[in-house]
């Protein structure tokens, strides 16, 4: 398979699918990169727990969309993107 580096479906996982509504599902990103960071590309929503706001993913798929690979890789890399994936600089 060409690119198979770009993109991984685990069925076998117990927690497959940790998101509904995708027919491709890409678990590469099973733990989002984006999760520890302020801003990220898709859209979590945050909720207060003990005193603390929590960002919420759980019906956030843009890492587990195959499409959005590149996207992610850049932005790992310290490239600006914009929201459609495109360099910005």
């Amino acid at each position: 398979m060409e690119h198979s580096y770009r993109f991984f479906e685990n069925r076998a996982c117990k927690y497959f699918p940790c998101h509904q509504g995708l027919q491709d599902f890409n678990c590469l990103f099973c733990y989002c990169p984006f999760y520890t960071r302020e801003h990220c590309l898709g859209n979590p929503q945050y909720m207060e727990k003990n005193g603390k706001v929590i960002k919420v993913c759980t019906n956030c798929t843009f890492p587990h969309q195959p499409e959005n690979y590149d996207t992610i890789i850049q932005v790992l890399q310290g490239k600006n993107v914009d929201t459609q994936g495109k360099n910005e600089k």
